[in-house]
Parts: structure tokens; sequence; C-alpha cells
């Protein structure tokens, strides 16, 4: 039986103790509760009264306004060293009592308990108390998204040892009242640390989840895995020196002689350096490395050594560019590494591809000439464009909703796109065609990002996870869950092998794509959940958001 039935069979115990056989079938019948055995309680007739006197307690609704004031007192009078640590109790235990007096059809005694102490909670928690608002009678909290949240979890309080005996003799004062003894036993974590109790800017700077702060002791640490922060090792490519032409000639002279250049060549021939904290290569196997991406990397690296470290002295230049007369919002644009392209998503559910060089896009010749094309040669994606289809922009249609995001590859080949209507789309930015659709998530799409590596992606949406991609599967490789409300962004790691996720929890999260297991939890953020405004957009912004099962849209 589950802990509601507890008293009930505790008074059917006592009833069968004292031969009252006649109300004991009365009270069943009443019950519903047949031929339940009553040996699994089987308790002493101290523990008996004990359970009666708490349930009695819990269903006093008057009890609950005053266990709280006492409990908001005792925070208030203890030292400045505990009192802060302590506050952090007041909110869940403020919501559980809500949530209490509503279980007990105590409604309007919730409503009134609601009304005089929600101004007293943290500003941050007054989006979730509107929610929580919402529930005004029992058979609401099931439908209640941030109500199962409370009753399905326990919110995590981190306090010092002294801290924690003070909580403890203070709730052995309160032996008449064990509301809140009972509140923090089923639904409150504590994490006792070791030292002095925290101040309140350090409090302040780990609270703000929905579920409080994160473990850090014990074996409820969600802290403690090895994590590998290292660079993976870069493999050798061969960088041409910079050409005699681009070199500077200095005239040698007595009082300054000519600088050598052989440092700078240098540069070049030096073999990547492994870090000791990174991971192994073949951790999460990644694609090698084409001669032409090989070529391109070393360009790169040859410009990366030319540039000039910023300062105030050499200040970065700036361009700009304004989207004039698009005709429709403009929801997501990015710009790919070496800026010559310029991609833009659009709430018409359509992406635009702009040139920001001289060189025109070429589109693809048809299929019939492409017959004619020699496969085998060199040059064979030259030949497959088509000479006189230039232009300075290209249209991608496929979305069937507002596009939240785009995102160039690291080689400027591929793009990716992730929209409303649940999906991602690969698209070449050579054909100007969507090659795969990626099919997974079940509500809105809000972000994806490209590995530094290339080959793999990740995607995040309405539906709490985020998802680990490759291009050569359609299906997802890992599925991260563990948010309690949308996640928001997501960002990999510059090694591969981790993701960063940032949801409307207020809490960010690290995933290992091997093992697809939360590695490290992190809060602080006091942000408004997805019913307000994320951090990532403009006040402005259009993208809708939907509640689940009312798919009723609201402004995130």
């Amino acid at each position: 039986m589950g802990d509601k039935s507890t008293p009930l069979l505790a008074v059917l115990q006592l009833l069968r103790k004292y031969n009252l056989k006649g109300t004991e079938e009365i009270l069943r019948k009443e019950a519903s509760l047949g031929d339940v055995e009553l040996e699994s309680l089987d308790l002493p007739e101290v523990e008996l009264a004990s359970i009666l006197t708490a349930h009695h307690t819990e269903s006093d609704p008057y009890s609950y306004e005053f266990a709280y004031d006492s409990l908001k007192k005792f925070v208030e009078n203890s030292l400045d060293i505990y009192k802060y640590e302590l506050s952090m109790l007041l909110y869940p235990v403020f919501v559980h009592m809500y949530m209490l007096l509503i279980l007990y059809d105590h409604n309007e005694h919730a409503v009134n308990f609601l009304e005089k102490f929600r101004p007293e909670q943290e500003d941050y928690y007054q989006d979730d108390l509107n929610k929580l608002s919402i529930v005004k009678h029992k058979d609401q909290i099931k439908g209640n998204e941030l109500a199962e949240i409370y009753s399905s979890n326990k919110f995590v309080v981190q306090l010092s040892r002294d801290a924690s005996s003070q909580l403890k003799r203070y709730l052995q004062e309160q032996k008449n009242s064990t509301v809140i003894i009972n509140i923090i036993n089923n639904h409150i974590q504590l994490d006792v640390h070791d030292g002095p109790g925290r101040t309140q800017a350090q409090v302040r700077a780990t609270a703000g989840g929905v579920l409080g702060e994160a473990a850090k002791n014990g074996n409820l640490s969600e802290n403690r895995s090895k994590v590998y922060y290292g660079l993976l090792k870069e493999p050798d490519i061969q960088v041409l020196p910079a050409p005699v032409e681009d070199e500077e000639e200095v005239e040698e002279t007595p009082d300054k002689p000519k600088k050598k250049k052989t440092k700078k060549d240098n540069i070049f021939m030096k073999k990547p350096k492994s870090d000791p904290n990174a991971p192994p290569n073949d951790r999460i196997p990644l694609p090698e490395l084409k001669e032409t991406d090989k070529i391109e990397k070393g360009k790169a690296l040859r410009e990366a050594s030319k540039r000039i470290p910023l300062g105030p002295d050499s200040l970065p230049s700036i361009c700009f560019y304004t989207l004039l007369n698009s005709g429709h919002t403009a929801i997501c644009a990015d710009i790919c590494d070496d800026s010559t392209l310029v991609a833009v998503g659009f709430n018409n559910s359509h992406i635009k591809v702009w040139t920001l060089t001289t060189v025109r896009l070429r589109g693809m010749k048809s299929a019939e000439k492409l017959q004619d094309i020699d496969r085998e040669a060199g040059d064979v994606l030259v030949r497959m464009m088509e000479e006189k289809d230039r232009d300075t922009c290209r249209t991608l249609f496929g979305h069937s909703g507002p596009v939240y995001k785009v995102c160039f590859d690291p080689f400027k080949a591929l793009l990716l796109s992730c929209s409303e209507d649940s999906t991602v789309r690969l698209w070449s930015l050579q054909c100007w065609t969507c090659l795969v659709v990626y099919r997974g998530h079940v509500w809105p799409v809000w972000d994806v990002r490209w590995s530094p590596h290339g080959h793999y992606f990740v995607s995040s949406g309405h539906d709490r996870t985020a998802r680990l991609w490759a291009t050569d599967h359609h299906q997802p490789l890992r599925i991260f869950s563990g948010h309690l409300s949308d996640v928001d962004c997501v960002q990999f790691h510059p090694n591969s092998n981790y993701i960063a996720t940032g949801s409307s929890d207020r809490t960010v999260r690290v995933w290992d794509c091997l093992t697809g297991t939360q590695v490290r939890i992190m809060t602080g953020h006091k942000g408004a959940q997805a019913s307000s405004w994320c951090g990532t957009c403009p006040r402005d912004c259009p993208r809708p958001r939907y509640r689940p099962h009312t798919r009723l849209p609201y402004m995130h």
C-alpha cells in the first residue's frame, strides 16, 4: 500500500487489536480495501499513534501556515554563517506545502497560503509559481508539468555539516508538527558538505535550478566523472611556407642585420603536441581528412600565422551585413568560417544562402547533361556546375515550418537546418538540394550544431532531449535525456567528445558522446523558463513555443 493508505491501515490494525470487528468491516467496505492483510503494517502501538498524529497534523490546513512561519523565523534567527544555506529550504518546503493542501482538498487554504508567502520567494522562482498556481484541484496535478517534476524528483539543498546539525536540532523540537519533517524526508535531498557555511554570494552563485543545486558530495555527486578536457592531437599536415613575394625584404645594414626567416618557417615544421588531458584520437571514430580538406586546412594555418595579436593598438576590423526587404521575418543566420557565405532561415520555412564575395553561386546542370560528365575526372565537381546559371543567392525549399537554426559545416560543403516541423535537414551547397531529412524529435527543434571535426552533429528541442547524429546514419546515435524542460541550445566541446546543453530548467549539462551519459550538471542561471524569454534570442524573437498536450503557442 502507498503512503496515503498507511494511516488507514494503522486504524484498521488498532481496531483489530481491540477486537472491534464490526467497525473494522464497515471501514473496509467504505475504503474498498477488501481482504487486505495487515501483517505488512505490524507496528508497535507507539508507532501507530505517531502515524495517526502525523496524519492528523498534515490534514489540518491551519498547521501549514504555522509550520512555514516557524521555519522562516528559524532561518531568519540563525547565524549568518548558516542563514543563507538554510534559506534554500524555504522555497521547496513552500511548494510542497501548497501541493499537500491541494491533495487534502483544502483548496481555499492553498490559495491563501500561496498569496501570503509567494511574494517572499526569490524573483527567479516567480515564473515557476505562475505555472504552479494554475493547479487548483488535486486532479490537475497530474497534467501540470511543474507539479509532476516536483512530485517525482527531490529538490537538492547543499548544507554545511554545522548547518545540518542546526536544522536537525530545530526539527527535533518540532515534534508536534511533522509536516516539515515529512516534506524534507520525502521531497528534499540534503547534500551535506564539510567546511564552513557558504556566504550569500556563494549560495546565490549556484542557486536557481528548478530542482535546486547540483549534488557535489558522496554518492549523490553528479560531477565526479572523468572528463577529458584537452584537445585532440592534430593530424600531421604539410603546410607550405609562404611564397617569396609574401615575405618582407629587409635590407642588411651594419646597424640592422637581415632578419632570419628560419624561425617562421619552423612554425610549419613543428610536430603537433599531445595534451595529457586529451582523449585518445580513436576514442570516438572521426573521419579522415580528404586531400582537398588538408590543403584548405594548411592554407588556414598559414593565414593564421600571419594574424596580428589583438589589443588596444591593433583592434579588429568589423564588417556588418544588413538584410533589407526580405519579405519575411528572418529568425536565424550563420556565416561560414572563411566569411564567403551567409545563410538565413525565415519564418516562412525558406532558407536563403548569399555569397559575400564577387564569386557567384553556380547551379547544377540538368540530369541529361550530367550523364555526359566523366565521373573519374579530378574536377568532376566543377564540371557538374552550370556555367551560365550564376547568382548571388540560392533558396532552399523543404521545411514546413519556421527555421530556427542554420549551420555551415567546417568544410563549407554542407548546411544543417532545424525547424518547427520537428525535423533536421542536411543540404548540399554544391547541388543546392536537401540530401537527408533526419526525423526523431517529436516537437520543434530549437538548435543544431556541427562537430568541430565534421561528420557528427547534435540537435535539441522541445521534447527535452538532445540527439547526436552522423551524416551517414538516418537514426540518432545517442539520445541525451535528463533535462526537465526544453533544451534550447547545444554546443560541442572542441575535441568533439562532449556536448553541452542549455535548458529552460536553468541548468547546463555536459554529456559524453561515447557513453551517452551525463558527466556534469551546472546550476546558477536564474533566467526565465520557456514561458518567458531565453538568453540567446532578442526579446522580439518570433519563434513560437508549444506546450505539450495542448499545442497552445506561447512566446519563449
